[in-house]
């Protein structure tokens, strides 16, 4: 053993607890984080009541989701910095604090602005929640038992937003849209209890918030407009026709400016509020890079089959949502699983086959996703895919802490989950561009063989105006009946069409992370920390 190593704190072979039982603390921490998650999604299938309640438009009412993103995203790559300056524990606890009471003020919003006000709140508050947990977790367990503690955060980033538009459809329907927000004031009260007794922060931390300095105030100001200003393009692009607007052309070049001179600025900075510096490392970078695909598959997919249903199956939310949600316990039962594997095997193995089974299920889903698909068939697309996110979170997240010392651990922990929702928000943002896009394409090509020179169009056309005559109508109402019938049947084939190509193309973004694997290095196995070198 080297003089350095035996002056390393016995804490760090060991894990950090403060002398309480690691998975209590594991426990605790992943309440609140679960709270956070579910309500990305939770209030999505609230908005059209909440339009209503409000007297706002739908377009209006989705800076609901909008003012949450902007300042979730702004929040999440500081907070390692935030943390480090005031103490993690004390934090984390503002951090709920603050998610709880503008919880409560949503809830009671007597109009569309304040409500967006509150929401900013909320996301400022929820954004700290994520990266905390898994820096707490990275302390409380040794390397060779922190894979099952990961498997308990993943259960929570995985499994909410699957349940979160079931449970947000049921509330809605049966109370009211303010209670999607209500329910989270007695878990965070709880959640704020328990973590002022279990959680308590490593030696560590005091001497890195020594080394922390002073405030970057112009790191602070180039992140929070560049992701701001990106969080308005992603969330809005579509709606705005994109950059046929003026708007989201501005926004693009202010996010492009801001985030290039952050990147600079930050790397010549002797205290950085965000340590890009890491991503020199090619283990590091290219983990990110892995959690932000998966977050692109997870919630594009996420939007995408609920979606289909609703539009051309005609189920409602709530139904939508009971779709996804067996794929969220595959998840939870398999997450066990992994956990212990990724201490046993190279995490990397876990990785590429989560990967390889993530894109054969998406290409698979293309393959049988079609306007007739029952339930239980459309929920089974859905638990293969599920499959492959198992095998996925809990391992990047192994490797994304390989090599880093422990005192980076709340940098790496803000890194990691940035990316992981700013995936997310790009995989919304590219499913419903390239549906609504790819819908427009195979209609056009369709509509080119609608014409009544075409034999079979006519049969068709025939046999609908034959059975609406049948069913009473007249002869001149059936045939006009009969061509509206068609049209719609051609509009429900373009969409089905535009689903089964995005779902290919994901399959092939999913599928070019297993190459990625090379950049990366494999962590050790029941040895020294990350980073312990």
């Amino acid at each position: 053993m080297t003089q350095a190593a035996a002056a390393r704190p016995a804490y760090l072979e060991t894990g950090w607890t403060g002398g309480r039982n690691p998975w209590v603390i594991a426990l605790v921490v992943t309440l609140a984080t679960f709270m956070e998650v579910l309500d990305t999604s939770i209030a999505n299938v609230s908005l059209p009541h909440i339009a209503g309640d409000l007297s706002v438009t739908q377009d209006e009412s989705t800076w609901v989701l909008t003012s949450y993103l902007v300042s979730n995203a702004v929040i999440l790559p500081i907070s390692g910095w935030i943390a480090t300056k005031v103490g993690r524990k004390r934090f984390y606890m503002s951090c709920v604090t603050l998610f709880t009471i503008s919880s409560f003020l949503c809830g009671v919003a007597p109009s569309l602005g304040w409500l967006i006000f509150f929401r900013v709140m909320q996301g400022l508050g929820g954004g700290g929640l994520g990266p905390s947990e898994q820096a707490i977790l990275a302390d409380t367990f040794p390397p060779a038992k922190r894979g099952m503690a990961f498997a308990v955060y993943g259960m929570a980033v995985v499994l909410a937003p699957a349940i979160g538009p079931t449970l947000g459809g049921f509330i809605t329907d049966n109370f009211s849209w303010r209670w999607v927000f209500f329910i989270n004031i007695p878990v965070g009260i709880t959640s704020l209890f328990l973590s002022s007794r279990v959680v308590t922060d490593p030696p560590h931390l005091a001497l890195a918030k020594d080394r922390a300095g002073g405030i970057d105030y112009w790191g602070l100001s180039l992140i929070a407009v560049g992701l701001g200003a990106l969080e308005l393009v992603l969330d809005k692009g579509q709606e705005e026709d994109w950059f046929n607007s003026s708007f989201i052309v501005i926004a693009s070049v202010v996010a492009a400016v801001s985030l290039t001179v952050f990147v600079i600025w930050e790397l010549r900075h002797p205290k950085p509020v965000v340590d890009v510096s890491l991503f020199k490392n090619p283990t590091f970078a290219a983990a990110n890079a892995m959690m932000l695909t998966l977050g692109m598959a997870l919630f594009g997919s996420t939007v995408l089959l609920p979606q289909y249903m609703q539009i051309l199956m005609g189920y409602t939310a709530q139904q939508a949502g009971m779709a996804l949600s067996p794929g969220g316990f595959v998840v939870i039962l398999l997450l066990p699983f992994v956990g212990r594997m990724v201490s046993r095997v190279d995490p990397r193995y876990l990785v590429a086959f989560g990967f390889f089974i993530l894109s054969a299920s998406m290409f698979y889903m293309s393959q049988r996703l079609y306007q007739g698909i029952d339930f239980k068939h459309a929920m089974l697309l859905r638990v293969y895919q599920s499959a492959g996110l198992a095998f996925l979170f809990v391992p990047i997240n192994q490797v994304v802490f390989a090599g880093v010392p422990p005192e980076k651990n709340n940098a790496v922990s803000g890194i990691v989950n940035l990316s992981r929702n700013m995936g997310g928000d790009i995989g919304i943002a590219f499913v419903t561009t390239m549906i609504a896009r790819r819908s427009q394409a195979h209609h056009a090509d369709l509509a080119v063989h609608i014409t009544r020179f075409d034999k079979p169009v006519m049969d068709r056309l025939d046999t609908i105006a034959a059975a609406l005559q049948h069913a009473g109508a007249t002869a001149p109402d059936a045939a006009r009946r009969a061509t509206a019938i068609l049209y719609r049947q051609v509009l429900a084939q373009a969409s089905t069409l535009a689903y089964l190509d995005v779902l290919r193309i994901l399959s092939v973004i999913t599928f070019l992370m297993i190459p990625a694997l090379f950049l990366t290095r494999r962590p050790r196995i029941g040895g020294a920390p990350a980073g312990g070198h």
